[in-house]
């Protein structure tokens, strides 16, 4: 089983595909809350090089909410880690967590729903990015 999903694409810089994730991922009715710049650093911090690679943390309110209603150490997952990465050939990788494979296996029958619904809309918007 597959821990997440990915598109790769071809665009011109990380910015522009940066750009079209946030749009596609607010189209399914998320929001960015935390950007984290791996790049930047592993450089500033090991001193070693990497090619451009962002993790965004990706909300959706009205699904975090019933979640954590459910169960309030959900936080643990939370928010959905969407990546984008510069390959070697140019070309982007998007890539986002299956919340299915993350919290299902947790064992709250619960979530199961919630969790494939998040994993629908998370799909959605990576195979909106173009």
């Amino acid at each position: 089983m597959s821990y997440h999903m990915d598109k790769i694409l071809e665009a011109s810089s990380m910015e522009s595909v940066k750009e079209k994730v946030t749009a596609a991922l607010k189209a399914e009715g998320f929001g960015v809350l935390t950007e984290i710049d791996i790049q930047s650093v592993m450089k500033k911090k090991l001193d070693k090089d990497y090619k451009p690679m962002l993790i965004l943390g990706a909300c959706n309110p009205v699904f975090a909410d019933k979640v954590l209603s459910i169960d309030p150490h959900m936080t643990a997952m939370l928010p959905c880690n969407v990546s984008i990465r510069e390959l070697p050939d140019g070309k982007f990788e998007v890539s986002a967590i299956d919340p299915e494979s993350a919290m299902v296996p947790l064992g709250n029958e619960s979530i199961k729903p919630l969790a494939k619904e998040v994993k629908e809309k998370l799909h959605r918007a990576v195979a909106a990015v173009s």
